[in-house]
């Protein structure tokens, strides 16, 4: 799944500038997924959309990065455009357990006594 992400992910940065705002979305999209293939599946599963698309997001940033200008400077952190991702492509927190994980099961030694 995470083969499948990166190249979507890919494809989808070939229809923009290089180094571009939405280019370099897809730059931590694709860290996120070799970090975290349960957020791959679902980040393939988006990029199908047309309006979940790279641009899409980049613009997600922009509006925050806007929402917090000071003068004419703006900027984004990578940990904040990180959760503005996580929140746009319903991913979770970082290190999150997967959904449906639960809590860990407990072994019980004396169980195989």
């Amino acid at each position: 799944m995470i083969e499948q992400a990166i190249a979507l992910l890919e494809l989808q940065q070939s229809k923009v500038k290089e180094r571009s705002a939405p280019w370099m979305v897809a730059e931590q999209l694709k860290d996120i997924c070799r970090r975290e293939p349960e957020s791959a599946e679902l980040i393939a599963q988006d990029l199908e959309n047309p309006e979940m698309g790279i641009v899409q997001a980049e613009k997600k940033i922009k509006a925050f990065a806007d929402a917090h200008k000071t003068g004419s400077f703006s900027c984004v952190t990578p940990s904040e455009a990180e959760g503005i991702l996580r929140e746009f492509y319903g991913l979770g927190a970082a290190g999150a357990a997967p959904s449906g994980g639960g809590s860990p099961k407990i072994l019980n030694l004396a169980d195989f006594l």
